[in-house]
């Protein structure tokens, strides 16, 4: 179990929505020793430093920029860090389509980076958000994300076996419900117009809080042997449900799926199924090498053969009612 408060903590990607939840929670209730927000952004870094010095100036926090890309400025951010949550990277599926080689350079050859500074500088755990179009991808954010998810469980290899080394491991899961490029800011700026547009009426997608995605990225951080790949169980979502709630009286228009869009999304796969466990709240896929260690999650259930996890087979479902509940506090961005 990690000493929070004695832990010196680094988010990358810290002005995000995910990262700005992250500094949140972790201030407020697991109040680490220090807590460094890395991002390229010094206007959102500003922006984020007077949000949090409205209650008075908080000495545990650092502002860090720098760009993931930049080898040397990681080795300088993680001198002294003992855990390391990577949240930096190219989001947007159209921007990575028409921009393939920036997105290679983000999110895999930042990957690289970030756990070749994390071994070196002798970080203890680094946790790496992923995302379920990893699973069968068929965009380019979806590969570089699965090449990203490789490369952080086959960077223990570079470490060893020995338990007092660097550990990596990923946290995958769907749609953050209002994170910043999400479908909702979308539709509540349409809904004003008086028309919404829906690429596909079929589709679905999993759905996760930014709560709830924060909080089992620390308890993934807390539990992991180095090498896993956690999935959150998390319900499902119609797109026209969605719709439905937010914008009842709007005309909707159908514009056709989108170069790189799918209709439904998967979090575990066929075959990472064969070497899944299951818990009550989540899936753990253990990596397929001999350097596993099999022991640390035998309490777990093993999965019937062929398992899928998919949106679209989920046996948890967002009703109307509940996604209207999940979007009422969030405003456009």
């Amino acid at each position: 179990m990690i000493d929070w408060k004695k832990s010196t903590v680094l988010v990358t990607g810290g002005t995000g929505s995910f990262g700005k939840r992250f500094v949140d929670i972790m201030l407020r209730e697991y109040q680490p020793q220090k807590l460094i927000v890395f991002s390229r952004d010094e206007l959102k870094q500003h922006e984020m430093r007077q949000t949090w010095s409205d209650a008075g100036p908080d000495s545990r926090i650092r502002y860090f920029v720098g760009d993931i890309r930049d080898r040397n400025r990681l080795y300088r951010a993680m001198r002294g860090v003992d855990v390391v949550v990577h949240a930096a990277a190219m989001k947007q599926v159209p921007a990575c389509e028409y921009n393939p080689f920036e997105a290679v350079q983000t999110n895999v050859h930042g990957a690289q980076n970030i756990i070749d500074a994390a071994i070196d500088t002798g970080v203890n755990r680094v946790l790496a958000l992923s995302t379920d179009k990893a699973v069968n991808p068929v965009n380019l954010y979806g590969a570089t994300k699965l090449v990203a998810e490789k490369l952080f469980i086959q960077g223990n290899t570079y470490v060893g076996k020995a338990q007092a080394g660097t550990r990596f491991a990923c946290v995958r899961y769907g749609n953050v419900v209002g994170s910043r490029g999400s479908v909702i800011p979308l539709f509540l700026a349409q809904r004003q117009t008086g028309r919404i547009t829906v690429t596909d009426e079929r589709m679905t997608r999993f759905w996760i809080t930014l709560d709830q995605g924060v909080r089992f990225v620390i308890l993934a951080i807390e539990q992991m042997s180095g090498g896993e790949v956690f999935v959150p169980k998390i319900p499902s979502m119609r797109i026209m449900d969605l719709v439905s709630a937010m914008a009842p009286q709007c005309e909707v228009s159908i514009t056709g799926i989108r170069p790189g869009e799918k209709l439904h999304e998967s979090l575990l796969s066929d075959h990472e199924g064969a070497h899944t466990v299951e818990f009550d709240d989540m899936y753990v896929v253990q990596p397929e090498f001999d350097w596993w260690t099999h022991s640390h999650w035998e309490h777990g259930k093993r999965l019937a053969d062929g398992f899928r996890y998919t949106s679209d087979a989920n046996t948890r479902w967002l009703s109307p009612r509940e996604l209207c509940t999940m979007t009422e506090d969030i405003v456009p961005a």
